[in-house]
């Protein structure tokens, strides 16, 4: 599993920009809020869930969002979610609870058993913020430096608009 600095090796030779904050550990959404008032871009929450048939699914979206549990299976085809353990996170994408992120989809780009859920807000963001494999930093990219990252893991998102509870063409 690739770790931080693998992370950041990566992003470099991507040619993509990032800035990277370090911070006390943040374990919620709700947490830091002044961390993320001092770090321009959209900020995330992300969940790591499964379904009634064992695939998995990472979902990104803008940290104030509310996600609908129970319809969310609805909208992206999926049977009933439910969240996926701590081991089945760690081994599916080597992060532990509180350090979920897109960026651990580095560590699915072999096997691809996750597929990836991202909030429309996020997918207009300028620049967006996430945990860099661990929940002591924060490290922001651009857009186009997102997107960059997702197409060299083999990612295509599936882009949901969480207000309007429907996949976004």
């Amino acid at each position: 599993m690739l770790n931080r600095a693998d992370l950041f090796a990566l992003l470099d030779r991507l040619g993509v920009a990032h800035e990277t904050i370090d911070h006390p550990a943040v374990f919620r959404v709700g947490e830091g809020e002044a961390i993320k008032a001092a770090i321009p871009g959209a900020h995330t929450k992300n969940l790591f869930l499964k379904d009634a048939k064992d695939q998995l699914w990472l979902i990104s979206a803008a940290d104030r969002t509310v996600i609908d549990l129970k319809r969310l299976h609805s909208v992206i085809g999926s049977a009933r979610l439910s969240f996926g353990s701590p081991a089945l996170m760690e081994a599916a994408l080597g992060v532990t609870p509180g350090s979920v992120t897109a960026f651990a989809l580095v560590n699915d780009r072999a096997a691809h058993r996750v597929r990836f859920v991202l909030d429309r807000v996020l997918a207009e963001a300028a620049r967006v913020n996430f945990h860099p494999l661990t929940n002591t930093a924060t490290t922001g990219v651009d857009q186009a430096g997102f997107r960059a990252f997702l197409a060299a893991v083999g990612v295509s998102p599936l882009i949901v608009d969480f207000a309007a509870m429907a996949v976004v063409v």
